[in-house]
Parts: C-alpha cells; structure tokens; sequence
C-alpha cells in the first residue's frame, strides 16, 4: 500500500525478506479499532479532520508480511526504512473543503479490490472511516488456487506477481480461499461489522469496489469452486464508477481514470490489489471532500442471488 504523493518507478518493488509465521488474526493487538470511539459526533470528527497531518517525504512500498500479521522485522531499523508498516492514507486536509461534506449512510467502507481472473489470488480490504476520513484497518490475504495444478501455478504466480517482485511473499503466505473467508469473518467480528448471529449481513458498513466484477462475478465464482456458499454480506455493494459518474456527471471506466479527472496521482503498483485499493480509498477520500454520498449500487435478490438488481438509472456498463 502506498503512502502519499511522490512517484517513483512502479515496475517492481523492493524483495521482501521478512519470512512467514503462523498466523494472526490482527496485523497488532494495538491497531484494533475502537467502534465506540468511532462513535463520536460530526463536530468532533470535523474538528479532528482540520488538523493537518503531514505526508510522507518519500514513497516506500508496503511490507506484505506486515498486511497479513506476519512480520518479524519490526525491531529492524533498516527493514523500518525500507518498507511501509502503517495503512493510513495519511493525506493533507484542507479545511475549506470540509465544508462539503455530507452525512454518509455509512459509517465504515470496506474497499475491495480482487487480484486473478483464473481464480482468486489476492484479497485486500481496507477498513475506510466516513467520519475521520482516513484507512483505520485492513484485510490482506494472498490466496492459493484450489483447481490448479503446481506447476500452473507457479506459472500463473510468476506472471502476475513476478514482475511487481512480490512472487515469493505469495507463496509465503497464500492459503485457501476458504480459510481466507474463515480469517476475515474473524476480523469483521472482533470490529463489530458482522455478526452471524444477525442474519449475516454487515453492521454499519458497506463494500466499495471499482466496478461490479468483483462482487457480481468473481467472489460467487470463487465459493463455487471452494464448494462454499455465498455468505450474505457480499449482497450489496457500492460499485465507485457508478457513483463517480453520476456525481461528477463524468465518465470513469476504471480506477486510472477516476484518478486522473481528479487529479490524484497514481501511488504504489498497479494489479497489486493491496496497493489498489488504497489508491480507490485516496478517490473516496477525495470524493467525499467534494460532497459527495456513497449510496448501494447494487443487491442480489435473497431469495435469487444470482439475480443482481443495479439501483442506479445511469452507470457505467
């Protein structure tokens, strides 16, 4: 994930070197978020946004051991410098512009941002908060295909993830997608987006993703070939194109041009989810400063879900 405004090559990043560990269902014990905090008035929340925070003095991509708990290298200044241990967008507010911000729906987005056409190789989610405005937690799990033989693989791996210099953080760390949806129903819950007991569905909180492929198609794709049911809060979604366009009365087919109407330059590597969404969170963030209001642009029918009703007239096919 990228931190910032400063560019530097994105071809690949930097090897990682940190090995794997058994895992943890928090990347810290100190980075839980606190619900009831989150709970705080729009004055006081308004009032945290004016103060500027700085920004980064220079770029430095995301320790991918960090992202899925399993770093070792914390005490280790040189692996400190090197890579990024912190998911806050940490961007400069303008406080005139806070004066169009609008009462969300919302309290918490969940900005997704899916890897692998085959089947699934990366699931990132960024916990994003409507009322500080900023990434207070996140979700990172490289996933490993269940349908595919070593080699294909390998193969695959090596051609989605070689050339960005993370191969071997995935093969590290990559467990089924099975296991992966197990680990993050953990996580929603100890946040208290999700409980099981309501019905499934998430609490205060909804998935944002560029474009209805990842929830519509390949997530349902994904539970077919695990042998899993599709759990009931991936069926709803707010799909950022759609309210881009009708918002700005522009299309944006995709995240880059989202990014250039707006001016936000491209941070991190492009087809690394991790580092993707965290580019979709900094359009949020820009979006909501200019007023506008994430609404659901999309639901499955309960009692059909492959059935997907779209709740906006105008949006980007």
């Amino acid at each position: 994930m990228a931190m910032g405004f400063s560019r530097v090559p994105l071809l690949r990043r930097l090897p990682v070197s940190s090995p794997a560990l058994p895992y943890s269902s928090s990347l810290q014990s100190n980075r839980k978020i606190n619900i009831s905090a989150s709970l705080s008035t729009t004055e006081e929340s308004t009032s945290s946004l004016i103060q500027d925070t700085p920004t980064r003095t220079r770029w430095k991509p995301m320790c991918l051991y960090f992202t899925q708990g399993k770093c070792t290298k914390m005490d280790d200044p040189l692996h400190i410098d090197t890579f990024n241990h912190n998911c806050s967008l940490e961007l400069m507010r303008n406080a005139a512009r806070l004066e169009n911000l609008k009462q969300q729906e919302f309290e918490y987005f969940l900005v997704l941002d899916l890897e692998g056409k085959v089947e699934i190789l990366e699931f990132p989610v960024l916990l994003f908060d409507a009322k500080t405005m900023d990434v207070v937690d996140l979700f990172h799990r490289f996933v490993r295909p269940t349908k595919m033989h070593e080699e294909r693989i390998n193969q695959y791996i090596e051609g989605k993830y070689g050339k960005l210099g993370v191969d071997r953080v995935w093969h590290d760390t990559a467990i089924p997608f099975a296991e992966v949806i197990e680990q993050f129903e953990v996580w929603l819950g100890e946040r208290q987006l999700w409980r099981n007991e309501l019905g499934g569905c998430l609490n205060k909180a909804a998935f944002v993703t560029c474009g209805n492929w990842d929830l519509k198609t390949k997530v349902p794709q994904q539970c077919t070939v695990a042998g899993m049911k599709l759990p009931p809060y991936f069926m709803e979604w707010i799909n950022l194109k759609d309210v881009f366009l009708n918002f700005y009365k522009r299309r944006a087919p995709g995240m880059l041009s989202m990014m250039r109407e707006l001016q936000i330059p491209l941070s991190g590597s492009h087809h690394l989810g991790i580092d993707d969404s965290n580019n979709i969170a900094r359009v949020i963030h820009h979006m909501l400063t200019d007023g506008a209001v994430l609404q659901l642009t999309a639901k499955r029918n309960p009692r059909s879900p492959e059935k997907v009703e779209f709740l906006f007239k105008n949006r980007i096919v």
